[in-house]
């Protein structure tokens, strides 16, 4: 496949200023690299968002935004995950998880491991043990068994970074597959190798790119960009007051994602033409609604 960026929302809101500068950059990185744009909306969670995701995407192209495939939606390739899910299966590196969120939170995780980092706690457990687990009727989650306790990528922005790898979760109690499975794979799949996302995802990616490599996947370009959040210093949400799209207009966003990032001009084209990487900020935007 071509070399290939992308921007993947989920439906789970209207896109603020936040989301749109994101989406903005990834596809300045994308095009300043001669690569393909995708749009993927990541609904596995969101399943009964399609008027949101369709606002979503009418906001992108209120912006200039363009790519090149129409949008792939997640919730139509389930098939596509169980697969890669049950080829681990049988390659003996998962193991039945029975912890609640709140068993986790609980329980006692080795020294400087990262708040939410499995502990490992079913890990090891015997047949027997799984069986009586099984029959409090709650089903498990599937895990996989990893064999690092961290990973390492590289950065467009960061450079070289160092991340924990936990054994993340495949497949939920519920059935449906994991946020950290099904981007892995997606990517993949939709051959995309330059993943341009929030800093707040910086600390997945050494989990993610280690689950790829045992899938036989080459490890994407990372560059994850700055956030923007609002004047107490958290990340920017719809609750901060009129900072979606809708609320500032498409020519007024693209007008203040410009300025934030130190760009003479507010059309993608011009944009495109300043566009350094080295250039951009590294510190978080913080967003005044006006």
């Amino acid at each position: 496949m071509s070399p290939t960026g992308r921007f993947a929302p989920s439906p789970s809101a209207d896109l603020h200023v936040g989301n749109v500068r994101t989406a903005v950059l990834a596809w300045l990185f994308a095009r300043s690299t001669d690569r393909r744009f995708l749009i993927r909306v990541e609904d596995l969670d969101d399943r009964t968002s399609g008027d949101v995701a369709e606002r979503q995407l009418r906001d992108l192209a209120a912006v200039g935004l363009d790519w090149d495939e129409p949008p792939e939606y997640q919730m139509a390739h389930e098939s596509r995950y169980d697969a890669v899910i049950d080829d681990l299966v049988s390659r003996g590196v998962t193991y039945e998880c029975h912890c609640s969120r709140g068993d986790i939170q609980q329980a006692p995780r080795a020294p400087h491991a990262p708040e939410g980092a499995y502990p490992g706690t079913c890990r090891n457990l015997t047949d027997a043990e799984h069986a009586a687990r099984r029959a409090s009727g709650r089903a498990p989650a599937v895990r996989l068994r990893s064999e690092v306790g961290e990973f390492t990528v590289t950065d467009v922005l960061h450079g070289s970074y160092t991340g924990v790898v936990d054994d993340l979760v495949l497949r939920r109690g519920d059935g449906v597959p994991a946020y950290n499975l099904a981007v892995v794979v997606d990517d993949a799949a939709q051959g995309v190798d330059q993943v341009v996302r929030g800093h707040d995802l910086l600390a997945s990616s050494p989990r993610q790119a280690y689950l790829g490599s045992l899938l036989g996947y080459p490890t994407p370009v990372y560059a994850h960009v700055p956030l923007v959040v609002n004047t107490e210093g958290k990340r920017l949400a719809k609750r901060d007051g009129a900072v979606t799209v809708g609320d500032v207009g498409a020519a007024r966003a693209m007008t203040q994602i410009a300025e934030s990032l130190g760009f003479e001009s507010a059309a993608l084209t011009g944009m495109l033409a300043e566009f350094d990487p080295v250039r951009l900020p590294r510190e978080p935007w913080t967003y005044r609604p006006e």
